[in-house]
């Protein structure tokens, strides 16, 4: 028996590694997602590491340098109120990308309970679609703008300024995205229950439970990973598009979308001012969207087959 099993995990190591690594294979062909992926990372290092480097404090104002353009000095320029703009969108980058990435966890969470429950409890497939539908009717911008409104002022006094708004922000985001998820995930779990392992392990007695999350969930990842990278960059736009309207974050908390609403006073003085932020916002949506696709193309098993 020593010797049969170490054969066995022998047969079954290669196998393992040769998925993922025919998983990367598809993934580099897709040169848009190579791409994407790069400049992806460009961005996370620099909101990561920039400010440990370039220590300027974005709220260090310097009227005399007020409304500048790049210089050697400030390379981005600086605000009404000579606040360095470089400084400013690698903090702002840093919340940016934390909004998108918290926001579009929760959002895939109840996108994939919801989808895995539906599709697999035939019972509850009516109740949890007509949720999906009816949050799908909701206009969700005014929905997003009320809901701040009313919770804004309770959570700041509760728990502090920066983090109240950010866990409103975050929870609403996620709590208004998730439909797109349960849908996809829905259609993919009813394939895959009725596939042979699935009908094998419900015949050998094995739970509801440990059927869904152990034998379907694996076999839906490829959807759920495509979900998650749109999600994020839909939810950096919707916080983007939130700040610019005013009811983000604090004055005093750069994001690239209050950035732009700060910047918008002062196109005729300073245009670049909107541009930098502008410019990080389309990169990132941009990267995040092809590697999606580059994700999409690399976990669909017939592409994989075929290279």
């Amino acid at each position: 028996m020593s010797a049969v099993s170490p054969n066995a995990r022998a047969k079954q190591k290669p196998k393992s590694e040769s998925l993922w690594l025919d998983t990367w294979k598809q993934f580099v062909k897709h040169k848009g997602a190579v791409v994407g992926m790069i400049v992806f990372f460009i961005i996370v290092f620099s909101t990561i590491f920039g400010p440990m480097i370039y220590r300027i404090d974005p709220q260090y104002n310097d009227l005399r340098a007020r409304n500048q353009g790049p210089t050697l000095a400030h390379p981005l320029g600086t605000d009404n109120l000579g606040r360095d703009l470089l400084a400013a969108n690698l903090a702002g980058g840093r919340i940016s990308l934390a909004v998108g990435l918290v926001a579009m966890l929760i959002s895939i969470g109840l996108g994939t309970v919801i989808g895995v429950s539906s599709g697999y409890f035939p019972r509850l497939d009516g109740i949890l679609m007509r949720l999906t539908d009816m949050f799908l009717a909701l206009p969700l911008l005014p929905l997003l703008l009320v809901a701040i409104m009313l919770f804004r002022d309770s959570l700041r006094s509760l728990v502090g300024p920066e983090t109240g708004i950010f866990l409103l922000i975050v929870v609403l985001i996620g709590v208004t995205s998730w439909m797109n998820t349960a849908r996809i995930v829905r259609g993919e779990v009813l394939a895959v229950k009725e596939r042979e392992f699935v009908t094998a392990a419900s015949a050998l007695g094995s739970q509801n439970n440990r059927i869904m999350w152990q034998h379907i969930l694996p076999n839906v990842l490829s959807p759920i990973l495509v979900s998650a990278a749109l999600g994020m960059a839909s939810a950096i736009i919707t916080e983007s598009a939130l700040s610019f309207l005013g009811l983000g974050f604090p004055s005093d908390v750069p994001t690239w979308g209050r950035l732009l609403f700060d910047g918008k006073d002062f196109l005729s003085l300073t245009p670049l001012r909107v541009v930098w932020p502008g410019i990080a916002i389309s990169l990132v949506v941009i990267s995040v969207n092809f590697m999606g696709d580059g994700l999409r193309d690399a976990l669909d098993p017939r592409l994989r087959t075929k290279g």
